[in-house]
Parts: C-alpha cells; sequence; structure tokens
C-alpha cells in the first residue's frame, strides 16, 4: 500500500547538531553518531577562510565533537593542530574546544601570502594530494582535557604523519594505551552549506584474569567484523540530511543488535566576555594597556567568534 504524503513528511528526519551514543548488544561495543550541520556554519563563516582552511576547521570540530563525547568530564576538551618547522608552511594553528555543556567554537591561524603561494605551487602538482604536513610543516596534533582549576591537564600529542587529520587521529589511537577506537568521518560544502557526519566504535577492554581465551578470540572477532562494517558507510550516508542516523546504524549494524542510548545536542557558543577580556587586560603592565587605549576604549577581537569589543579599562588598571 502507497504511503500517503503526509506519512512521508512525518518521517523522522536527523538531528541537525547532535551527538548519538549507542551500543553493539552482541559484541560489547560502544559508539557514537555524529551529525553537524548549522553548528559548522555559525563557528567557520565568520572566520572568512579559504576554503581549503574551511574544510580543515570542519573535519577539527567534527573529531573534536566526536572525541570529547568520550569523556566524562566537567571542563573542557581541546583538539589542536599545531605547525613547526619550515616557516614557509601556510598554517600555524587550527584549535576547536567542546565544554561538557556541548558549546563548541574554533579558530585558525595562516598567513594569506605563504597560503596564497602555496596553492599557486601546489597548482604545478596536479596529482599530488595535500597532506597535513604540507599545510603545517613539522608540526604536531595535542589533545587536551582540561577540567578546571585545581585540577591537572592531560594531553596526549601525536605528529602529522598521516595524511589527513582523520588518520592521525587513528595512529594516535593505534600507538597509545588507550581504548581500541576506529572513526569514520565526512565532511563537505554541500548546497552552500557545511556539513559532518561521523560514528566512532570503540572496544570494551577485556581483563586477563577474567576472561577464558574463547572468549577473547570471540571479542577479536566481533571487533573486526564491526569495524569492517563501519568502513562500508559511505560519505553521502553519513552526510544525506534525508536519513536518520536512527535508520543509518541500523543499516550498518541489525545484526550486532544495536541500541541506541542517550544523545547531546551540540552548539555553536563562544565563552567569551568583558569581564574576561578585563582579567586578561589585568595580566599586562600598566604601561602596555596605557598604549593600546584609543579615545578612552581599548577595541579587542575575540578569535574564536570574531565578536569586536570597546572595553573602557577600570581605573585599577591603569
Amino acid at each position: 500500500m502507497p504511503q500517503s504524503d503526509d506519512t512521508i513528511m512525518n518521517f523522522p528526519l536527523p538531528d541537525q547538531d547532535n551527538i548519538q551514543n549507542f551500543i553493539l548488544d552482541e559484541s560489547l561495543i560502544r559508539g557514537r553518531v555524529l551529525r553537524l550541520n548549522t553548528v559548522l556554519d555559525k563557528v567557520i563563516i565568520p572566520h572568512d577562510l579559504p576554503s581549503p582552511i574551511a574544510q580543515l576547521m570542519a573535519e577539527t570540530i567534527a573529531l573534536s565533537s566526536l572525541l570529547s563525547s568520550m569523556l566524562k568530564y566537567e571542563g573542557v576538551f581541546i583538539l589542536q593542530i599545531q605547525g613547526k618547522a619550515p616557516k614557509d608552511t601556510p598554517m600555524s594553528m587550527i584549535v576547536c574546544d567542546v565544554n561538557s555543556d556541548g558549546h563548541i567554537r574554533a579558530c585558525a591561524n595562516y598567513s594569506k601570502e605563504r597560503y596564497d603561494a602555496f596553492i599557486k605551487d601546489n597548482q604545478k602538482k596536479k596529482d599530488k594530494p595535500i597532506t597535513l604536513a604540507d599545510m603545517f610543516g613539522d608540526g604536531y596534533l595535542a589533545f587536551t582535557v582540561d577540567q578546571g582549576a585545581h585540577t591537572e591537564r592531560y594531553q596526549g600529542i601525536v605528529g602529522l604523519d598521516g595524511k589527513t587529520l582523520e588518520e592521525c587521529i587513528q595512529r594516535y589511537f593505534e600507538q597509545s594505551e588507550q581504548i581500541e577506537t576506529v572513526i569514520r568521518l565526512a565532511v563537505d560544502y554541500v548546497d552552500e552549506a557545511w556539513r559532518a557526519g561521523g560514528i566512532m566504535l570503540q572496544r570494551t577492554p577485556l581483563k586477563d584474569e577474567d576472561v577464558q581465551n574463547e572468549i577473547k578470540d570471540k571479542s577479536e572477532e566481533n571487533w573486526v567484523r564491526s569495524s569492517i562494517l563501519l568502513k562500508t558507510c559511505k560519505d553521502s550516508e553519513l552526510l544525506d540530511v534525508r536519513l536518520h542516523e536512527d535508520t543509518l546504524l541500523f543499516r550498518l549494524f541489525h545484526e550486532e543488535g544495536i541500541r541506541t542510548l542517550d544523545s547531546k545536542v551540540l552548539q555553536a557558543k563562544c565563552r567569551c566576555s568583558e569581564e574576561r577580556l578585563i582579567s586578561v587586560l589585568a595580566t599586562m603592565p600598566a604601561d602596555d594597556i596605557a598604549y593600546i587605549i584609543k579615545d578612552g576604549k581599548i577595541s579587542m577581537t575575540c578569535e574564536f567568534c570574531k565578536k569586536e569589543y570597546a572595553i573602557i579599562p577600570p581605573d585599577e588598571l591603569l
């Protein structure tokens, strides 16, 4: 019996900016599925970046969102790509942070002059794809968990050995003692809007003294099978605004006993404020503050959201 137009219109659409937790009951594998749409435009557009750099920022935001969901914390997860030598590479830094409320912000530093020269030179090498090392030089990727005052920061660092950001993060998990993790990510600029979708699987660790070899072998088999199933997911499925994440998960893992859990809404929201900027000014010498005052005010722009401030410095800072 054909569906009516009303039935089609009421079919659930994917959440625009959301991360959904799930578990594969048959194999005790946990996962997250990510969808980002409006968040990406709100964060990226104010920076007015060239398309390749905007693409990299979108990937950084998407991966930061996925990785931050691993942690049960009150604080901020920070993903930073930091350039080093040589100094003629176009990019110096991209950083994104996600706090425990799901608030996302990001910024990028690059040299327009070096970027233009890089693109011109790269056009002569049409068959050679652009890598992270091309953009950042001998840099590194840093993961930081900041749980606030009176706590130690956790930080992990990996080199920019992969051709893509996704590859670098995958290598970090392979080389570290973290939980085994596999990630599938898609990011693109479609219909004049940025979109991202991703799925991350994590293997529940087994203690040697608690399990028999038969159970270990079964766990390994389940992990390999689930990882292969994830790799079959197409970019078009991850980015399809008509395909609900529950439907996508069922397509991939219906034989694994897919069960969805809690979810979190993500939003573009900066933490800048006039009070925070005044606290930064308070760390500067009075002579430096006096130098940047123009017509009784200090003009400052937030590097993350590009909001402009005109601050009248308090008397105690002068």
